[in-house]
């Protein structure tokens, strides 16, 4: 992947109208890239087991809510990934710019949530070193899953009603929902 190309093209999205409501709560995530071999890789986790958590034990990118301490959304990806998985971005990965925000949902409804995935590329062989939120953290080839290797459909059922939906499945691992929505825009933005 050409990094210095994606960057150009994330500041082109940047270009477009902010959808996020003035007033919506805000979250940040950290969609870290490394380059393995020629071949982009980003990093995942399985999120621990949590009661309240609506995304509990589902695999996801490091991230989670703004908080009163942190300066900007850009802080909040940072801080996450230092909490998650262990990684300190701003020394170890070089920032390309962010994805615009996604609205939330969880269980099929949209929430009052945006959440802004800001990109980074690994400059280090600096390796995850899970925290207390996540059990389990791995690279995801990208490129495979550009060409479908990993296609695949993940049925989710809420009450009386089963949705379908697209996903990746991957080693035992099965990316699915905001995730998925957030690396498929990723993939359509990305050289």
């Amino acid at each position: 992947m050409d990094f210095e190309e994606l960057a150009r093209r994330l500041l082109d999205a940047r270009a477009e109208p902010d959808s996020a409501p003035e007033r919506a709560r805000r979250a940040a995530v950290a969609l870290v890239l490394r380059d393995c071999s020629g071949q982009p890789e980003v990093l995942l986790m399985q999120r621990a087991e949590r009661t309240g958590d609506r995304w509990s034990g589902q695999i996801g990118l490091p991230g989670g809510h703004e908080e009163p301490g942190d300066p900007d959304l850009l802080a909040t990806a940072l801080r996450e990934a230092r909490e998650e998985v262990g990684l300190e971005l701003g020394r170890d990965a070089r920032l390309l710019g962010h994805l615009p925000p996604v609205q939330a949902r969880a269980r099929g409804q949209l929430l009052s949530l945006w959440i802004t995935p800001y990109v980074f590329v690994l400059e280090t062989g600096a390796e995850p070193v899970l925290g207390s939120e996540a059990t389990a953290a791995f690279w995801f080839p990208l490129a495979r899953a550009r060409a479908g290797e990993f296609s695949w459909t993940y049925r989710y059922l809420r009450e009386d009603e089963e949705r379908v939906l697209p996903a990746w499945r991957f080693e035992e691992h099965v990316v699915w929902g905001l995730t998925y929505d957030i690396l498929s825009g990723f993939l359509r933005l990305a050289p």
